[in-house]
Parts: C-alpha cells; sequence; structure tokens
C-alpha cells in the first residue's frame, strides 16, 4: 500500500494536469490527443510498466473504498442475513429404519414341572433333529403321583355330576311305576322340601306277590312259570297264579318236614289288598295236586318311598292317600335353583379337575420326552444323574429356517409400511432379505412417540442369521421421482384457531397470495413483511426433502430457517 499510496500524492496530480497543459500547447482537440500518444510512445518502458501497475492500484483501491461505503450505509451491527429456498421437481425416497429381536419363527421348549432324576439324555446342543425323535428321560414320583390324584379328581367329580343330573330330574317328582299312594304328606305351594324328605308310599297294587313253602317231596316238579290255583278266602274265590321263582330252602317244620319256597304272582282286577289269607295248589305233571304247607299273606309287588332328589320350593302337589297312580306321573313340582347352582358348581369343578389333569399328563410324557418340531436343539441343562428342579426349561427345539425380527416403526411413518413389503435387515455387517409380516395397529407410547409393533420374516435355510439378536432395518416406504420438493426444515406447522394445526410455506411476495393464512405464531428469523403463511399438502420425505403435494408452484421462494448473522 505504500506504493499506492505514493501513487495518490505524487503521480495523480501530474497525471491530472496533463491534459490541461497538452490543451493549452495544442488549441485543437486533435492535435493535443496526438500529443499525448507520442509522448505515451517516446517514454521508456520501464517508466510504462511503473504507471501500470500503479494505475491498477489505484482502481483496485477506489473498488474497495466506494463498495465499503455502500455496504455499511444500508447495514447495522447484528443485521440478519435472510435464508430461503426455491421450490423445485425432484426425487425423493422414503425409507423406515429401525432395530429389532431375532428369533425363530418356530420353537417349542420343554418345561419340568415337577422335580426329578435325568436318566437318560439322547441328544446334544446344537443336534438336528425330527419331530418324535426322544429327547431324554427323567423318572419323577411327583409326576405320577400327580397323575393319579388328578385322575381320582376326575373321577369323583363326574360321579357327582352324574348324581346331580339324575337328581335334577327330580324338579318334577313323579311315580317310578304305577300303584298307589299310601302314608301321604300334606304339601301346599310354597313349603320348602330338602333333597331326601319322603313325601309318600308307593305300592304297586297292580300285582300281588304270595310265598308258599312246599314239601321237598315235590322236588322239581313245581317250576318258575307254572301256572296254579291261588285260593282267597276273603273273596270266597280261586284266581290264577304264576310261580315266578323257586327257592330251594330248607325250612324244616315241627313236624321234622323239609320244606321249599316259590314266590308266586297274582295279577290284581282291583278286587285284592295285600294282608289277604291265599293259598296256592299246584298240579304236577302227572296230574296229581301239590298244597302249600300252610296258607300265606298277601303282598304287593313292590313297595317304595317316593322322596325328593332336590331341595327347593313346592310348586303343586296332587299327592293324596290311596290315590291310584300311573308310572311316570308327575305328583310334586318344585323350582330347584339350589339344585341347578349345585350343578354349575360340580360342572365348574369337573372342568377344572380335567384341566388339572390333562396337565399332569403332559408333565409326566415330558420325563419322557420327543422332540416336538423338526429342527436344532438352541437350549439344553440335562446331564445323565443330575436333579432337576420343577419348572425349569429343560430344552428348547427351533426352527430357524424361517427367523421373525419382532420390531417397531414410529407412528410417522406407520402408515406407509405394509405386509409383504421387502426389508433389508443387517446383522453384524451381513445383509439379508425379509419382508413385513405383520403391523399391528394396537400402539404402545413411550417417550411421547407411539411405536407400533412389526413383525418381519426372513428366510433363513443355511442358519446364517443367528436368533437372540437385535438387528437393523430399512425399508423404502415410499418414492417418488418427479415430484415438487422443498427442504424439510421449510415447512412449519402452525396452530388454527379451531385448535388444529396446519403444515405451511412462508412465501416470499411483495403481495399477498390469494390462499395466504393469518397465523399468530412467531418464526425465528422470519422478516415482519416480505413472508405469507400458504398452507401446502405435504408427502412423503426423507432426511433432507418433502415432498408439497398442493399449495404453491415450482419456482416459489420460501423461507427457510436457519438465520445467518451480519459481519461486526
Amino acid at each position: 500500500m505504500a506504493e499506492v499510496k505514493d501513487l495518490e500524492q505524487n503521480d495523480l496530480p501530474q497525471a491530472a494536469s496533463a491534459p490541461e497543459n497538452m490543451a493549452q500547447a495544442a488549441p485543437e482537440g486533435g492535435t493535443a490527443r496526438k500529443g499525448l500518444k507520442e509522448t505515451w510512445r517516446g517514454m521508456p518502458r520501464k517508466k510504462k510498466r511503473q504507471i501500470i501497475r500503479r494505475g491498477i492500484a489505484l482502481v483496485i483501491v477506489v473498488a474497495l473504498v466506494i463498495g465499503g461505503v455502500k455496504f455499511w450505509k444500508g447495514r447495522s451491527p447484528g443485521d440478519t442475513q435472510i435464508v430461503t429456498d426455491v421450490v423445485s421437481y425432484g426425487a425423493i425416497t422414503s425409507t423406515v429404519e429401525g432395530n429389532g429381536l431375532t428369533k425363530a419363527k418356530n420353537s417349542e421348549t420343554i418345561t419340568l414341572t415337577t422335580p426329578g432324576t435325568v436318566q437318560e439324555v439322547m441328544v446334544t446342543e446344537g443336534q438336528m433333529v425330527n419331530e418324535g425323535d426322544p429327547l431324554f428321560v427323567v423318572d419323577s414320583e411327583a409326576a405320577r403321583t400327580a397323575v393319579q390324584k388328578a385322575r381320582t379328581d376326575v373321577e369323583g367329580y363326574e360321579k357327582q355330576l352324574n348324581t346331580l343330573q339324575k337328581d335334577i330330574a327330580g324338579l318334577n317328582l313323579a311315580a317310578g311305576y304305577p300303584g298307589k299312594l299310601m302314608d301321604v304328606v300334606t304339601l301346599n305351594p310354597g313349603d320348602t322340601i330338602n333333597k331326601g324328605d319322603k313325601v309318600a308310599t308307593l305300592s304297586d297294587d297292580t300285582r300281588l306277590r304270595l310265598e308258599q313253602y312246599y314239601s321237598y317231596a315235590y322236588e322239581g316238579q313245581i317250576k318258575a312259570g307254572q301256572t296254579v290255583d291261588v285260593s282267597i278266602p276273603a273273596l270266597m274265590s280261586s284266581l290264577k297264579g304264576t310261580v315266578e321263582s323257586v327257592h330251594m330252602v330248607s325250612r324244616i317244620t315241627p313236624e321234622g318236614s323239609k320244606l321249599f319256597s316259590a314266590e308266586i304272582i297274582i295279577q290284581n282286577d282291583g278286587a285284592l289288598t295285600a294282608d289277604m289269607i291265599a293259598s296256592a295248589t299246584a298240579v304236577t305233571a302227572s296230574g296229581e295236586k301239590v298244597y302249600p304247607y300252610e296258607p300265606g299273606k298277601l303282598e304287593y309287588y313292590r313297595t317304595g318311598d317316593l322322596c325328593s332328589t332336590v331341595s327347593g320350593t313346592v310348586i303343586s302337589s296332587s299327592l293324596v292317600d290311596y290315590l291310584q297312580v300311573s308310572q311316570g306321573q308327575v305328583l310334586v313340582r318344585i323350582d330347584g335353583e339350589s339344585s341347578e347352582s349345585e350343578i354349575f358348581t360340580v360342572q365348574q369343578s369337573l372342568e377344572e379337575a380335567r384341566k388339572t389333569l390333562a396337565t399332569a399328563e403332559e408333565n409326566l410324557a415330558n420325563c419322557s420326552a420327543v422332540a416336538p418340531i423338526s429342527g436344532t436343539v438352541i437350549g439344553l441343562i440335562l446331564t445323565p444323574g443330575s436333579e432337576v428342579e420343577a419348572n425349569t426349561a429343560v430344552i428348547t427345539i427351533a426352527d430357524t429356517s424361517t427367523i421373525v425380527v419382532d420390531a417397531t416403526v414410529d407412528e410417522r411413518n406407520v402408515s406407509y409400511v405394509k405386509p409383504g413389503m421387502p426389508v433389508e435387515i443387517d446383522q453384524w455387517g451381513t445383509t439379508f432379505y425379509g419382508t413385513v409380516d405383520t403391523v399391528s395397529l394396537n400402539s404402545k407410547a413411550e417417550n411421547g412417540v407411539a411405536t407400533y409393533p412389526m413383525v418381519i420374516s426372513v428366510d433363513n435355510p443355511d442358519g446364517s442369521l443367528m436368533t437372540g439378536s437385535y438387528v437393523n432395518y430399512k425399508l423404502t416406504a415410499s418414492e417418488n421421482d418427479n415430484c415438487l420438493v422443498v427442504p424439510i426444515q421449510c415447512v412449519k406447522s402452525v396452530p388454527l384457531e379451531d385448535g388444529s394445526a396446519a403444515d405451511v410455506l412462508f412465501v416470499k411476495s411483495d403481495t399477498r397470495p390469494d390462499n395466504a393464512i393469518d397465523v399468530s405464531v412467531t418464526v425465528d428469523g422470519l422478516p415482519d413483511k416480505g413472508f405469507w403463511a400458504v398452507p401446502v399438502e405435504t408427502g412423503i420425505s426423507d432426511e433432507y426433502n418433502v415432498e408439497i403435494k398442493s399449495g404453491v408452484e415450482e419456482g416459489t421462494e420460501v423461507f427457510t430457517t436457519a438465520p445467518t448473522t451480519g459481519m461486526m
């Protein structure tokens, strides 16, 4: 700059006065112009180079001075430079990335829920097995005892239920056979009746029974099915009867005779009653009459107590002494709510007992386990002779030909992820390829962000993708190779008066765009004038840009974000 300074102080006045002197020496302009050229031509080369260097330096200094003056006149310390971008057409690809845990799609773990002693182990860790292959044998007395107890419980509840179901039929207490009611208990609607309460005696008087004794001299000559004559003095008549059975007892009379008995049945036409005296005379094949040792008394063919099989409240009763009833005739109606409740309780207990039995049988079967599926032994803790505690997972068989990745996708991207999409999997730097299997709609909120469970399926025929490890995944959610895009930081979300929110771009314009809206938010670095909030519809995005579907056109200048501070 010293050279420039000298030029300004010494050479510039001389250069400025030269034309004036030339003009005085030559009144005509052409002569003066010619003299300047001639002077330059006659100047030494060294002097010419010196003048040129000084002239260039002077021009640079003047330009810097003038530019600096203009710059500083329009700025003050701390001014901010506005950064904008332009809406333009471009390509955009939206990807979704995350991580997840690998596991076999199909695996089975055998757990011993009872203690025992390991007797034999037929497989080793990492061995391939086929479904049905024997795995191990464990001796467990506890497992056998549990099965036996469970079976006993099931049998007990089954018997109890059968009894109750038979009893519940007694809500309509009916005659089990035809006959005559006696010793009737008076029952009125609303009376309480308990299970086992006797309400009447039912005697089958459609037939009567007569027991007769005959001498052993006629052994074999009186047989079942033989017709006999029954004399009834009270009726002064005789009726036909039939030998029902013969019993070769050894009754000895006071006279020393040996007798056998015969049961004789007489049909009742209504005239016969119990305790009538009767004698039955038989006729042998040779025509000889055989008389009983003594007369006997008629008895009802069968007699029994009519008892309630349920507890409840009497709805109605038709019990009357000496009422002739038919088989199945309803005599007492009962409200058996308590009995129905008891049946329900027993049914529940029986169901639980059956579940317990199934579990006990499974536990016992596991003591001599076979492979439930074909696959690889990936977990084995058994050694011969060792003791196994209850509730111990002793072996796992996994089919690793297909691996699933339990992963999540956040709420911003879940709408783009669909079953069947290809997925790139990275495990320790090795790439595998799979597909989206399922995407759940049940979200889980964590740290203010909702995530959705996703399952990725990966074919793994060679077993190179390991189970039980965290892997990274990446998939292309959507792509568009010709769409309007802007940097992602250009889009602002602003609240609206109705409580909703809208995505906007702050468009640079001297006049208000037709689709501009008023917003009350403050954006850092945004000037008070010259920019307008215009609602836009956004589409897919990547790490840098976002798709603009509507709201602005190509070439629109928009506010970005980050302001830059000017020099002090």
